[in-house]
């Protein structure tokens, strides 16, 4: 999606296109997800947006997207992204990385998988089909979606007027920020299983 139609949807429909976009590129549709948080914190710089309803349907939609993703998963198990995963640009490659990277790191996998472009939209089916009640969900995907939308509508903020030239480089961001969580979270476990030694 053209950057320019992005900035007038939400210009012209601001909280509600916010939302709307977002839950749908969570989901899968190919929406520049990353641009379109920090579009938001470049807005809300501007005074365009007001920064608690903007970041609060950012907020919602994530959240919003990341349930339908689940529910896909609990309802139609992985079987159904092996039928229309190629609509959605998930291959059964990202399907089998999150389904290990899930069998090794469980839920905190729903944290980290906002900062990978391609595996956030797999990670809520994965988890939805292995059984996870909602609730349990719910707490690490709600979480990983306040870290992620927070760090892109805050990068556009902190940027300004530079925040086209981040937006260009949010996917490798993205995956460098997820990369450094993988590292942490693996520390963290290695750290608490020498420490019950």
């Amino acid at each position: 999606m053209p950057l320019e139609q992005l900035q007038s949807w939400i210009t012209q429909y601001g909280s509600a296109a916010i939302f709307c976009l977002l839950a749908l590129g969570i989901v899968g549709i190919p929406i520049p997800d990353e641009t379109l948080l920090t579009l938001t914190g470049f807005l809300i710089f501007k005074g365009t947006l007001h920064p608690a309803p903007a970041y609060l349907s950012a907020l919602a939609g994530t959240a919003i997207g990341i349930s339908i993703s689940y529910a896909i998963g609990k309802y139609g198990g992985t079987r159904v992204i092996r039928r229309f995963g190629q609509r959605l640009h998930i291959t059964d490659d990202r399907l089998r990385r999150v389904e290990t990277w899930f069998q090794r790191r469980g839920k905190w996998v729903l944290v980290i998988g906002y900062f990978v472009p391609g595996i956030r939209h797999v990670t809520a089916i994965v988890v939805g089909s292995s059984g996870v009640r909602f609730g349990s969900f719910a707490r690490f995907a709600l979480a990983g979606a306040v870290l992620w939308s927070a760090c892109f509508v805050g990068a556009g903020y902190i940027l300004g007027e530079e925040w086209n030239a981040f937006a260009q480089l949010a996917r490798p961001i993205a995956l460098a920020i997820g990369a450094l969580a993988v590292f942490s979270v693996v520390v963290y476990i290695l750290f608490r299983r020498r420490s019950a030694r």
